[in-house]
């Protein structure tokens, strides 16, 4: 299931912007494909923030192929002129394929030397960005990655399993709980997160509640916040505040004026 605003601080600022499923072959690495073209008058500039969810995504731009590490804090972009992006959020049994240490692509965004993946997709939206470009498009995405990544392993389905538990079950607020469902030890799910997300277990977590928290009060800004940091599992507000803040460079208040 795709979410459908989850990770954009401002979905009514968005360009055109689309978000796929991958093709069955490549389900195992893709979360799912986000698609966007912009065509801005000269001078504009179109500022995108988000809070990224914590994995890597593969970036396929018209003039480059890149790697977007996990991010530690909200993060943006700003777009100008005429262009488009193909991403893939990738699962983190996709990881290793890329690098042995994620944590040191932390907040970092490095070129990946794919001359062939940018040629087909270049190729692909050279027609236009359209419904049946895009989709052709993730294809090619996912058809090269499949072809990179090869055979998972059983670890690597349990990275897996490991992120989507710390991103979906809002019962689950500590190690140990996430620990428990996947049946390993406490140490062992921090070496997993650090192999294969380069993020901790308790900062997926943590990521999970804040996209949420931003989501209810994008959707509801009457929201009560005390009872919204109580649902989530904040200690209280100030702590739900403390941690909008920290991240996302305003508070829950600030977020609702400006939403």
């Amino acid at each position: 299931m795709l979410p459908s605003s989850r990770g954009t601080l401002f979905p009514k600022r968005l360009p055109d912007f689309h978000r796929l499923a991958p093709p069955p072959e490549a389900d195992e690495l893709i979360a799912w494909f986000w698609i966007t073209s912009w065509s801005l008058p000269d001078g504009s500039v179109s500022r995108q923030n988000v809070i990224g969810f914590p994995t890597f995504n593969l970036v396929v731009e018209p003039t480059l192929v890149g790697l977007a590490g996990p991010t530690t804090h909200a993060s943006h972009r700003d777009l100008s002129g005429r262009g488009w992006a193909v991403g893939a959020l990738l699962k983190p049994a996709a990881v290793p394929a890329f690098t042995s240490d994620p944590v040191s692509l932390r907040d970092r965004y490095e070129p990946v030397a794919a001359p062939d993946l940018l040629d087909r997709v270049a190729g692909v939206l050279a027609a236009g960005v359209t419904e049946a470009t895009r989709a052709a498009a993730a294809a090619e995405v996912g058809a090269w990655l499949v072809g990179k990544v090869g055979a998972l392993d059983a670890e690597a389905r349990l990275a897996n399993r490991l992120a989507e538990l710390a991103g979906s079950d809002s019962a689950l607020l500590r190690i140990g709980e996430l620990a428990a469902s996947l049946g390993i030890s406490e140490r062992s799910i921090q070496r997993l997160a650090r192999s294969h997300i380069g993020l901790s277990p308790a900062a997926l977590i943590r990521r999970r509640r804040l996209q949420e928290a931003a989501e209810r009060i994008r959707d509801d800004p009457d929201a009560d916040l005390a009872s919204l940091a109580a649902e989530l599992g904040y200690v209280d507000q100030a702590h739900l505040t403390n941690e909008f803040t920290r991240v996302l460079g305003f508070t829950p208040a600030g977020y609702r004026r400006t939403r």
